[in-house]
Formats: structure tokens, C-alpha cells, sequence
């Protein structure tokens, strides 16, 4: 099962490498990972997807709580989530099928961010099923490079996370 993990941790060298090396240590591979900064100066959160049973997931959370820079972990897997990845595909495109590629990009929702005589930098936001999908269809027309941020997810509503921010 995927669990999403997020950690409030704060803002200093090494953090990421500690995390990091607790999943290492653990034998779990990482999915997704996640870093940035929050509304408040020096804390970072991270979002962090792994396959794991409900039982693993509760003693990884445990270990990174012992972490001395972490300061809030919370598993938003059994949540009702808003969950979002960010990819950049850069597409071989020609005069003919370009009009037909403007067409995909304009069903799926994505924006063209960069237009040269043979290719197109397409941008799309999604949940990784959506993203998935687009790169299927786009796949015939030769996708020359493609990166993607990962999941960042944030439970809805208010009262999902009432500890948020508390430490």
C-alpha cells in the first residue's frame, strides 16, 4: 500500500540526507520525496511516498520523530487529501502534428511553456494518474526529455491536521 508521509522539519543542512539514510536503513524505497519551504521562516516540509504496510509506515514515523530536525510527521494515507505532481515534457513536434499535439495539451489542461521550430516544453499539473494518461498519448510523438517534482499532497479541510504547526 502507498502510504504519503509528511514532515515538518526545520530548515538546515543535512536533513534531507538524515531522512533520507532512515529509509535506507529501513530498506524501503522512496516513490516520491518532496522538499520545500512552508509559510514559516526556517521550517521546511517534506512529502515523502513510500510502499509500505500500515505497520512499517507507524515505525518509520516513530523513527523520524527521533530525528533531532523533525519536528511534525503526520501519514495523510487514510485522509481526505489534495495530492499534486509537476511534470515538464519536452516533445518533438513538427508542423504537421503540432496542431494535433495543441489539442491533447488543451483536453488534459496543460499550457505550452516553450515553442522551437522542432519541439514543445509542455507543462502539466495533476494527480499522477492524469500525468500518466498525457504521457501515454504523447508518447507516439516522441517525448525527447521529461522530468517530474513528485507528489506534494496537503490534507483538506482544517480539522484534518489539528496538531499542524503546534511544536
Amino acid at each position: 500500500m502507498q502510504h504519503t508521509l509528511v514532515a515538518l522539519v526545520e530548515d538546515k543542512p543535512g536533513v534531507l540526507n538524515r531522512v533520507a539514510s532512515l529509509f535506507r536503513r529501513r530498506a524501503f524505497n522512496i516513490e516520491s520525496l518532496t522538499v520545500g519551504h512552508t509559510d514559516r521562516p526556517g521550517i521546511s516540509r517534506m512529502t515523502i511516498v513510500v510502499n509500505s504496510d500500515q505497520t512499517d509506515a507507524e515505525r518509520v514515523m516513530a523513527n523520524l520523530y527521533k530525528l533531532v530536525n523533525v519536528i511534525q510527521v503526520d501519514d495523510l494515507t487514510a485522509l481526505p487529501v489534495v495530492s499534486r505532481d509537476l511534470a515538464l515534457i519536452k516533445l518533438n513536434a513538427t508542423a504537421a502534428n503540432r496542431s494535433e499535439v495543441m489539442q491533447l495539451v488543451d483536453v488534459f489542461r496543460a499550457r505550452i511553456v516553450d515553442v522551437t521550430n522542432d519541439s514543445l516544453v509542455i507543462e502539466i499539473t495533476g494527480t499522477e494518474d492524469k500525468i500518466e494518461g498525457f504521457l501515454e498519448v504523447l508518447r507516439p510523438f516522441g517525448i525527447s526529455e521529461m522530468v517530474r517534482t513528485g507528489i506534494v499532497a496537503m490534507a483538506r479541510g482544517l480539522a484534518a491536521q489539528p496538531g499542524a504547526y503546534d511544536r
